[in-house]
Formats: C-alpha cells, sequence, structure tokens
C-alpha cells in the first residue's frame, strides 16, 4: 500500500507543475513591482518549467514501474512546492515598507537556491533519459450523462444467482431472532453494490430498512444512533450512552415485526466489539432482525456470522464487458465491430473485479479506437500479471489506469481529497472553495468556478473513485 501511494502521489506531479507554471506567470504580470533581475530569474524559471513539463507525461507514466523516473517526479514535485511556497511568501506582505525591504534582501538568495535545485532536476531528467513523447494529447473526460438508476444497473450486473444466495441464507430461518449474513471479498468485487440489490429487494418493501455505513473508524454510539434515527424515520437527539441506545434500540425493534439492517464496510475485528455489535442488535421481542454485513476479511466474517458467511466470487469476464459497454455507451458507437474484440481483452483484465470494468468503462466513453488500444496495451496492466486476485492488484492496476488518464486538474483535486478520512461526509461547497483556494481549478470563459467544481466533483463519483465518499 505505501508503494501504490508513492505511485499515486509521483503522478499528481503533472497538476502541480501547471498551478506553479500558473503562479509564476501570475507573479510577473501582476502588480507587485518586480526587480530586473528577479523578472528574468522568474522568466527563466517559468520557461525550465515549462521544458520539464513537457517530458513530465512520459516520466509519470514510467515511473509506476521504474524506480528512478519515480524518485526524479518525486523531487520535481517537492521543488513545486517549495518554489511555490516561495512565491506565496514573496507576494504576501509586500504592503509595509519593512516586510518589501525584508523581501528584496532575501528572494535573490531563495532564487538561487531554487535554481540551483531545478538545474540538479534538470541533469537528473538527461541521465535517466525521460524523453518527452513525440505526441501528447490531454484526456479530457466526457459529460455526464448517465442517472443514478442506471449507474446501480450496470454495477449489479451478474449476480443474479448471488443474490439469490444471500435471499435464501436470510430467509432461511423462521424463527424470531436476528439473523447475520457476511459478504466478504476483496476492495472492488461489488459486496456493497450485492447488498444493495439485496436492500432493494421487492421481498423486503414492507420490512424496516437501515443502511449503516461503518468504514474503517467503529463506533458503537454512532452505529446504534443511526439505527434509532432511520428506524424512527426522524431526526433523533443523539444518545450519549450504550445502554439508554440498548435500550431505545430494544423499543423501536419490538414495535417492527421485520427490519432489514445492512452493515457496510466493516473493519473491526476485536471479537468483544463484534460481540457488542451483535448484542445491539439481538432484540426485539416479535421481531425478525436480518443483518448483511460486508467485510473484507474473512476472519471478521466468520467472527460475526450466526450462518454461514458468504465469500463473494469474482465477476466472469463476460460479465466485466458487459458493465463496460453500458458504462462507455457501447451501443451508441459507429465503430463497435472494431471495438469489440479489444474491448474484451481489456475486460479480461479485470480479472473479475466489478470496480475494475465501471471505471474503465467510464474512461472509455469518448475514446477513439486507438485510445482504446492504447489503454489494452498499457504497461500498467503488468503490475498485476504475476499476482493473486486476493493481494488487490487488479484493482490497483485498473485504478491507477484510471487515474493516469485523468487531466492533471482533476489529479490534483482527487489527491487533495486524501486529506479526508475515509466515509467522511463531504460538504461540497466547501471542497469546491478550497480546491479555488489552492488554484487547482481550470479557469473557464464558458462555466463559473462553482459549475466547474461541481463538474469535477460529478466525474469523480461516475468514476467510483469517491465511491465510499458522501459528497
Amino acid at each position: 500500500m505505501a508503494a501504490a501511494a508513492a505511485v499515486v502521489g509521483g503522478m499528481v506531479a503533472s497538476g502541480v507543475i501547471k498551478v506553479v507554471i500558473k503562479q509564476i506567470g501570475s507573479a510577473i504580470g501582476g502588480k507587485i513591482k518586480l526587480h530586473k533581475n528577479l523578472k528574468r530569474d522568474l522568466q527563466k524559471m517559468q520557461m525550465t518549467l515549462e521544458s520539464v513539463e513537457a517530458a513530465l507525461s512520459d516520466a509519470e507514466r514510467r515511473s509506476i514501474t521504474d524506480s528512478s523516473a519515480l524518485l526524479w517526479v518525486n523531487r520535481l514535485k517537492a521543488a513545486m512546492y517549495d518554489i511555490s511556497d516561495m512565491l506565496d511568501d514573496f507576494q504576501s506582505d509586500t504592503q509595509s515598507l519593512f516586510g518589501a525591504m525584508r523581501k528584496r534582501i532575501s528572494m535573490p538568495d531563495k532564487m538561487k537556491k531554487m535554481q540551483k535545485c531545478l538545474q540538479k532536476i534538470t541533469e537528473d531528467h538527461q541521465n535517466y533519459r525521460l524523453t518527452p513523447e513525440t505526441c501528447t494529447n490531454e484526456q479530457q473526460l466526457p459529460d455526464i450523462r448517465e442517472n443514478a438508476g442506471t449507474m446501480v444497473e450496470a454495477e449489479i450486473i451478474g449476480r443474479a444467482e448471488e443474490k439469490l444466495e444471500i435471499l435464501a441464507r436470510l430467509s432461511g430461518s423462521t424463527s424470531e431472532h436476528t439473523t447475520f449474513v457476511p459478504i466478504w471479498g476483496f476492495g472492488g468485487i461489488g459486496k456493497s453494490t450485492l447488498a444493495r440489490s439485496v436492500y432493494n429487494h421487492p421481498e423486503f418493501e414492507k420490512h424496516s430498512r437501515v443502511w449503516i455505513y461503518v468504514s474503517q473508524i467503529f463506533d458503537l454510539k454512532k452505529i446504534g444512533n443511526t439505527i434509532i434515527s432511520q428506524l424512527s424515520r426522524q431526526q433523533s437527539q443523539q444518545i450519549l450512552d450504550l445502554h439508554s441506545i440498548n435500550i431505545r434500540l430494544q423499543e423501536l425493534l419490538a414495535e417492527k415485526k421485520n427490519a432489514l439492517i445492512i452493515l457496510d464496510d466493516l473493519w473491526e475485528k476485536r471479537p468483544s466489539q463484534l460481540e457488542e455489535l451483535k448484542s445491539m442488535l439481538k432484540q426485539g421481542k416479535g421481531c425478525k432482525v436480518m443483518v448483511v454485513v460486508t467485510t473484507r476479511d474473512e476472519g471478521i466474517a466468520n467472527e460475526i456470522s450466526t450462518v454461514q458467511s458468504y465469500n463473494l466470487p469474482q465477476l466472469s469476464d463476460e460479465m466485466c464487458w458487459e458493465i463496460m459497454r453500458q458504462k462507455s455507451k457501447f451501443e451508441t458507437r459507429d465503430d463497435k465491430e472494431r471495438l469489440e474484440p479489444i474491448g474484451k481483452d481489456i475486460a479480461k483484465k479485470c480479472k473479475g473485479v466489478a470496480l475494475a470494468a465501471q471505471s474503465l468503462g467510464h474512461i472509455l466513453k469518448s475514446k477513439s479506437y486507438g485510445e482504446w488500444n492504447s489503454v489494452r496495451t498499457n504497461h500498467i496492466w503488468n503490475l498485476s500479471t504475476s499476482t493473486d486476485a486476493s493481494s488487490g492488484h487488479e484493482v490497483l492496476g485498473s485504478l491507477l489506469l484510471s487515474y493516469n488518464l485523468m487531466p492533471p486538474y482533476l489529479k490534483l483535486c482527487f489527491a487533495y481529497c486524501a486529506i479526508l478520512p475515509k466515509g467522511r461526509k463531504m460538504n461540497k461547497y466547501k471542497l469546491i472553495h478550497q480546491w479555488i483556494a489552492l488554484g487547482f481549478m481550470e479557469p473557464s470563459s464558458i462555466f463559473s468556478n462553482w459549475q466547474l467544481g461541481e463538474s469535477y466533483i460529478m466525474q469523480l463519483l461516475e468514476m467510483s473513485i469517491l465511491r465510499h465518499s458522501k459528497v
């Protein structure tokens, strides 16, 4: 995972360098009066960065498998942050005479240091033989056209038998008690999607239904209060102690004849905590409670289950291709016959992972024949050819490819979301405001920054990149 983080961190450099080049341009053409030599140095630095940027696309691509390229890209990114900090420092506190004099004295030394750093990076670039690509086309993501209902239908392709199996296990017991049915498997395989299809099944239309996203932060009080809120169908006051939560849950469940509870993405491994969770839901005389749990961990599944846990199998290559067809709007294309063999080859590389097929289908939606072929032959797939599916490297390879195909500005916006904990509810307006403040937004004469920001968020959600975040 650390290696994956380093690779993704390196691939964001193309977005950072664009921001810094724009920042230098603003400093040169801004209202702050520059010393002649300083203006010349900034122009020289800008030209150097523009030359480096031309080679960066290929360097980022190679950084996934080439450690020397990754080292160079990460050093470049670190230098970009230093330059950005230097410019921020220079442009601040220049209103006072003392501040302006201090900047005037210190800036030449800082510029000299940055110039040496860039010179070393340029030399290393030549030593590593990171040459510019002969043809570079910035990848543009298509507009969002599909609605949420279409997306759900595309995601549940090929899980009919699995859904019937979960339904059978839930209804297997006719006695009044709580049944726990865990679905386990590695990330991206479709556990949450299968749970959602069970949740929406007509059999449970008259049930009291609850959906809880648990996440890596296990909080019994939060889980209990959320179940209470959903069962009572109103925003109730938070109950602060577990004993009172258990009493209120017992009262609510006693009022219900049948309840279906989904506990999505459970990571908690401590048996004592899992036992408390089970005890919390084993209540309610006269009520049959059915609980579906999704988790990546077989041990967690076995610990919490009251019936045999279910190991979700990988999708077939045919099902992956069907997901890709729907997500890429394949049937609307004029070149279907030429693309189909390529698409089927790409589907095989998804290794049965639903998330991979969904993300790649979206990426390919507006791509040409040549771009489809480039995805099929992309070197990123080599990351997973010698590894087992259970390690999750197939998901890594496919999602790295989706990330690599993002335009630089979208990479920056996505990478910024990493500062938020998994499962944290995002305020999209605050998020867009932060993107604007950091200079991540591409200027447009047609759309406002807010419209662009909402478009960026929708693109990331559509690709399922932010699938576990609430925006």
